[in-house]
C-alpha cells in the first residue's frame, strides 16, 4: 500500500516469471496501472513503497535462482530508470533480501560468499550502503531512526533483539523452543511520518526523526512483536525498551491459535491482525489507543497475507485466495470494514471447490489435520495424492493452487495432512519432529494413507505421494521406510540424502538447520538413517523427480543423485529438470509443464495393469 492510500503495488503472475506492477486508486491515473521494467530475467518476489511514497523497491530473483537482488525505481511512471542498489566487490555475487523501508533508506539483508548476513540500510538515489549489524544467523527484522530488530538463533529457537547504536538489548526473557521472529519497531518521540494535511495531501516529504536532530533512541523505544515465548501460541506483545530496562505486556492472543502476521499504521491508529486457524485465515483490526479488538472482518478468501496499511489506517491492502479464486490484492476500510472494489480484470486461472477440514490419528495416537479436495460430481474417483508442504515448519492450508483441479478434474482425491512438525499449531507441535523424532513424521505420511483409505476417499492401493523442498524430502522418505503403502511418488525440489544435502547447500540455510535435522558431523549417523538414499532399494513404486537447475537450496544434484540410484536398481523413475528455474519452479510456462507431468504420472500408476 501507499503511504497516502492512492496507489498499490503487486505482483502480477500470468505468463513468464513474476512481475511488479503499480496500481493507481485515486487521481488522474485511477483505474490505470504501470508495469514496473526491470533489466533482469527472473521473477519480483517481493515489492514495497517507501515510507514518502517516492520509491518502489523490488527484489528480484535471477532466472528463477534462490539468490535475489534489489532494484528501484521512482513511483513516477513516466520515469523508467530502474537501479540496483545491492553492490558486491568485483567477482563476488551475494544474495540481497529486501526487508522494509526506514524511511528513505532500504532496510535489507546482504549474504556474500562467506554466507554471513550483513544487515545493511541502503539509500536508494546513489548505493551508499550502511551496515547495522552483521553475524552468522542475524536477521534484519525491522529498522528506524537509528533503532533496528534483529532476530537472531536457529530454526525453532529464534529471539529478538534490540540495537540502539552499540547497545545490544534482548527484548525477552530466555525460553528455549520459543520462536519470536517478527516485529515493527514504534517511535515514541516523532511518529513514524512527520506530515501535515490529511492522508492523501501530504505536503511534507517524510524524514527520519534523525534529520531533525532528533533521536528517538536516546530515551524509550517501543516495538509491537510476534512471539511464542511465555507462550504456547504466537501471539502480539508489545515491548518497551528504556535505559533501565525491557517491560512487556501482550496486546492480542487467542487460545489454541496463532497470530500468522500483523502490521500497524505510521500514526499507530490501527493494527491489522491475521490469525491462522488450522491454517484457514481470520482478519481482525485492534485500535491501538484503547486496546480494542474489533469483531474478525469476513474474508473473501480462506487464505489472507501480505498485510498493507496506508500511514493514516484508513486503508488496508491483503492478499486474498481460495481454491476457487487465485491470490488477488484486496482492499478494505478497517473501520467501516467495507472491501473496495477495484477496477481491473480478476486474476485468473483453473480453480476447485472448497475442501474440508479433517482430522488424522496417528500410530501413537497424536492426532494432526489436514484438508481434504475431492473430484467434482459426477468424477469417478481413481486415487489419492498426499501433498505435503515444505519446510518443515510449513503448512498446508486451503488456499489456491494451481496443479489441483487438474488432479482432481481426473478423478484423483488430493490430500494435505499437516504431519508432526508443520507451524501454525504451536511450538510443542513443530518440535515433534526434531531431530530423531522425525521418524515419527515419516510415519504420520503413511498413518494419512490409512485415514484416506478406511474413509473411502480412495481405493487401497491407489495413494500416491507429492511434496516440494522439504516435502519432497518426505516423500521420498515415505516411499523408502513405508514402500507397501504407495502407488507413485513425485518429489520437487527435495533432498535425497541430508548429509549430502548440507554440504551443497548455501551455508547459512545448512546452520539454521542443525536444532531440526541434526549436525552433520555429531548427528551423521542419525542423518544417514534418516535419508531416503541409503535406502533406494526398498523403493519399488514409481518416483518423479523435479528440479530447478538454478536451486542453491536444495541443489539438483539431490534429485539427481537419487534418480542415478533407482535407474541402477531397474526402478520406475524419471527426472524433469528446469534449466531457467529454481526452488520454486516461479515460470508459468514450467509449471505448466510440471501440471502435465504430474497428472500423467499419477493417472498413469493408478491405471489399470500398472504396477503399485
Amino acid at each position: 500500500m501507499s503511504p497516502d492510500a492512492t496507489a498499490f503495488a503487486h505482483l502480477v503472475d500470468d505468463g513468464g516469471y513474476p512481475r511488479a506492477v503499480q496500481r493507481f486508486l485515486r487521481g488522474w491515473r485511477a483505474s490505470s496501472s504501470r508495469d514496473v521494467e526491470l533489466p533482469v530475467e527472473g521473477p519480483v518476489t517481493r515489492v514495497l513503497h517507501s515510507a514518502d511514497g517516492h520509491w518502489l523497491a523490488c527484489e528480484v530473483a535471477p532466472e528463477g535462482g534462490s539468490r535475489t537482488q534489489i532494484w528501484v525505481v521512482t513511483t513516477d511512471p513516466d520515469d523508467r530508470d530502474a537501479r540496483r542498489i545491492d553492490h558486491w566487490p568485483s567477482g563476488v555475487e551475494g544474495t540481497a533480501e529486501l526487508i522494509s523501508w526506514d524511511g528513505t533508506l532500504v532496510a535489507a539483508i546482504l549474504t556474500g560468499e562467506d554466507n554471513v548476513g550483513s544487515s545493511c540500510l541502503i539509500d536508494p538515489a546513489d548505493g551508499t550502503t550502511t551496515v547495522l549489524d552483521r553475524r552468522s544467523g542475524g536477521r534484519l527484522v525491522d529498522a528506524w531512526a537509528g533503532a533496528s530488530l534483529v532476530r537472531v538463533g536457529p530454526r525453532g529457537y529464534r529471539d529478538l533483539i534490540m540495537l540502539r547504536g552499540l547497545t545490544e538489548t534482548a527484548l525477552l526473557p530466555y525460553d528455549p523452543g520459543s520462536t519470536t521472529d517478527t516485529g515493527i519497531i514504534l517511535d515514541d518521540h516523532t511518529p513514524r511520518r512527520l506530515r501535515s494535511g490529511a492522508e492523501g495531501e501530504i505536503t511534507q516529504l517524510y524524514q527520519p526523526a534523525r534529520e531533525y536532530g532528533l533521536n528517538s533512541t536516546d530515551g524509550y523505544v517501543r516495538a509491537l512483536i510476534r512471539s511464542e515465548n511465555g507462550a504456547e501460541h504466537a501471539r502480539l506483545l508489545e515491548v518497551t525498551v528504556t535505559a533501565d530496562g525491557v517491560a512487556y505486556h501482550v496486546l492480542a492472543e487467542r487460545p489454541g491459535y496463532e497470530i500468522d502476521e500483523f502490521t500497524v499504521s505510521d500514526d499507530l491508529s490501527t493494527i491489522a491482525i491475521l490469525w491462522n486457524m488450522h491454517g484457514a485465515s481470520e482478519l481482525q483490526v485492534l485500535e491501538y489507543a484503547d486496546n480494542t479488538l474489533h469483531d474478525p472482518i469476513p474474508l473473501p478468501g480462506m487464505v489472507a497475507g501480505e498485510l498493507s496499511i496506508s500511514a493514516g489506517g484508513t486503508m488496508l491492502a491483503v492478499t486474498v485466495e481460495a481454491p476457487s479464486r487465485p491470490p488477488t490484492v484486496e482492499l478494505v476500510d478497517p473501520r467501516t470494514r467495507e472491501w473496495q472494489l477495484v477496477d481491473r480484470e480478476p486474476s485468473s486461472g483453473p480453480t476447485s471447490a472448497e475442501p474440508t477440514l479433517e482430522t488424522v490419528t496417528a500410530r501413537d495416537g497424536l492426532t494432526f489435520t489436514g484438508w481434504l479436495f475431492q473430484p467434482p460430481a459426477g468424477v469417478k474417483t481413481i486415487g489419492a495424492m498426499l501433498f505435503l508442504h515444505g519446510g518443515p515448519e510449513g503448512q498446508g492450508r486451503p488456499g489456491y493452487n494451481e496443479f489441483f483441479p487438474g488432479l482432481l478434474d481426473a478423478g484423483i482425491c488430493v490430500f494435505l495432512p499437516n504431519v508432526r512438525g508443520s507451524g501454525g499449531f504451536g511450538r510443542s507441535f513443530m518440535h515433534a519432529d526434531d531431530r530423531e523424532r522425525r521418524f515419527a513424521a515419516i510415519d504420520d505420511v503413511a498413518d494419512a494413507v490409512r485415514f484416506v483409505v478406511d474413509n473411502g476417499h480412495a481405493p487401497a492401493g491407489c495413494v500416491a505421494c507429492c511434496g516440494w523442498s522439504y516435502g519432497g524430502y518426505l516423500t521420498q522418505a515415505a516411499l523408502a521406510f513405508h514402500p507397501d503403502q504407495f502407488a507413485a511418488g513425485i518429489s520437487i525440489c527435495g533432498m535425497s540424502d541430508l548429509n549430502t544435502w548440507y554440504r551443497t547447500t548455501e551455508q547459512w540455510i545448512a546452520a539454521a538447520a542443525y536444532p531440526k535435522y541434526g549436525h552433520p558431523i555429531s548427528d551423521r549417523d542419525l542423518l544417514e538413517e534418516l535419508s531416503p538414499l541409503p535406502r533406494a532399494e526398498a523403493i519399488t513404486a514409481p518416483l518423479l523427480l523435479v528440479h530447478g537447475l538454478n536451486d542453491t537450496n536444495v541443489p539438483p544434484s539431490e534429485s539427481q543423485q537419487m534418480y542415478e540410484a533407482l535407474s541402477e536398481l531397474g526402478r520406475h523413475t524419471e527426472l524433469l529438470l528446469f534449466d531457467d528455474d529454481g526452488h520454486e519452479i516461479d515460470k508459468r510456462e514450467n509449471r505448466a509443464v510440471l501440471l502435465k507431468a504430474m497428472t500423467t504420472w499419477l493417472t498413469a500408476a493408478f491405471g489399470p495393469g500398472e504396477e503399485s
